[in-house]
């Protein structure tokens, strides 16, 4: 093989390797996924100072435990799932177990979907150059969302109807096989911040 060869077929497995960009965000969206940590800790201090102490224990256990690395990332399946609200109407509460599925799309992609009860997520979970895994969806409630994210309205954080449509940006967290978490900062109703926990 040429050094020219050889050179362009390197260069071309490096670029093939790259961590896939994210859907672009929306400018209102930045703020909220730039601000995750801000977030979180106002609506920790608000639900353990007023927090109901059952909603506080899930609230820990979704918590407890390190991202795995994006190499060992293997969140395909179904999954139970519950939805942790902290802060906003209510200072904690934690709903029961739903059903969630998680589907491959590419090596580094995947669409996640809350498949029951009656307020809904969906979107695309990606790795990023900068390491997190960056979830872009819209919530909702009812059986299906007025748009996909790509398709709402540009800075307009209003829900856009039917199913009260919303955009969901947020962190996904795998810590071990049969546990993750999506991370879903300054939600547009009812909390300050959202944790989706995921179980198998």
């Amino acid at each position: 093989m040429r050094w020219t060869d050889l050179t362009l077929s390197l260069a071309l497995s490096a670029l093939l390797a790259l961590p896939l960009a994210a859907e672009p965000l929306r400018a209102p969206d930045v703020l909220r996924l730039r601000d995750i940590d801000s977030h979180l800790g106002a609506a920790l201090r608000e639900a353990l100072a007023q927090g109901d102490a059952e909603a506080l224990v899930a609230m820990t256990e979704a918590m407890r435990g390190l991202a795995l690395p994006n190499t060992a990332l293997d969140p395909s399946g179904d999954w139970n799932c519950r939805t942790i609200k902290l802060g906003g109407l209510v200072p904690a509460v934690a709903y029961g177990n739903f059903r969630c599925r998680i589907e491959a799309t590419s090596d580094q992609t995947w669409t996640l979907t809350k498949l029951t009860g009656s307020q809904r997520v969906t979107g695309t979970l990606t790795i990023t150059a900068e390491g997190p895994v960056h979830f872009t969806g819209v919530g909702y409630v009812g059986e299906a969302p007025a748009l996909p994210y790509g398709d709402l309205p540009a800075t307009d954080q209003t829900p856009v109807e039917p199913n009260q449509t919303t955009a969901e940006v947020g962190i996904f967290e795998q810590m071990d096989p049969d546990r993750a978490r999506l991370l879903l900062p300054a939600p547009l109703l009812e909390s300050r911040f959202d944790i989706l926990y995921l179980t198998r």
